[in-house]
Formats: structure tokens, sequence, C-alpha cells
């Protein structure tokens, strides 16, 4: 006859792994700043793919303003590439925004911003590199095409 239930070593195996789990996984989770980081830059991505794509789909300019709290996009009112953007660019999302985003060109000069043309590609000489204080990843932006990776 075969009893139900768990034995004592096989209770006490289980707490030992629990204990061991909970050292190492509570303190990963007990600081937010790495998740939040990465989080800020995978929306910052999205908006600069986001501001690439809907200037080549509208063949208008979008405007970029590239600020420590986050993007802002605008959009020209009319089509053309000599049109001065005007209008905000409608999101689905309102970005969560995030702390520590900075821009540079090859030269390290600071970069507030710039445009997508409606072909897709920056209004720049160099290519950018947009970074986040704590996360590892750098986003670029090739100046040809505009492609944001």
């Amino acid at each position: 006859m075969k009893s139900k239930g768990f034995t004592l070593v096989e209770l006490i195996v289980v707490m030992v792994v629990m204990g061991v789990l909970a050292v190492i996984a509570v303190p990963r989770f007990a600081d937010q700043s790495a998740f939040e980081a990465r989080g800020f830059h995978d929306e910052t991505l999205a908006l600069l793919r986001f501001a690439q794509k809907s200037a080549i789909a509208q063949r208008r300019n979008v405007c970029v303003s590239l600020e420590a709290a986050g993007v802002k996009l605008e959009i020209a009112s009319s089509p053309g590439s000599a049109a001065a953007c005007n209008t905000a660019l409608t999101l689905a999302n309102t970005p969560r925004g995030g702390t520590g985003l900075s821009a540079k060109d090859a030269s390290n000069n600071p970069v507030g911003g710039f445009s997508f043309k409606p072909d897709g590609g920056t209004n720049l000489a160099t290519d950018i590199s947009v970074s986040i204080t704590g996360s590892i990843d750098t986003i670029t932006v090739d100046k040809v095409t505009g492609y944001v990776f």
C-alpha cells in the first residue's frame, strides 16, 4: 500500500531551493532602474522607427526633438521636403518617457533634434547615436537611409 504525500526530505529540499531562489531573485527585482532604462530604450527606439516610417508613408518631413526626458515628434502639414514641421504627430499610446537620453553625432557633438525626409533619410551629415543612462545598448540612426537600429 502506497502512502500519499511528501516525505520530510522532499519538503526540506523544496524549501532550500525556494530559499536560494529568494536570495538570488529578490534583490534583482528590488532595483527597478535597469528595467526602467531598458523600457525607455525600447520606447525611444520604437518612436524613432515610427517617425521614419511616418515620413515615408505620408511623404512629409517628420521632425524629432531629442530631450533628456524623451522624444517629441512633429510632422509637416504639407508634403515635400521643404515643408516645415508644425503639427504634433499623433501617437497610438502616450510615451512614458524616462531620464538620461542623450544624442551625439559621429564627431561626438550633441544633437538636439533632426528630421526624417519624405524618402526616409535624415537631414544630418553624419549618423546619430542615442544613448540612455543605465542602458548598455545605443540606438543608431543612419544618415542616408534613416534606418534606426
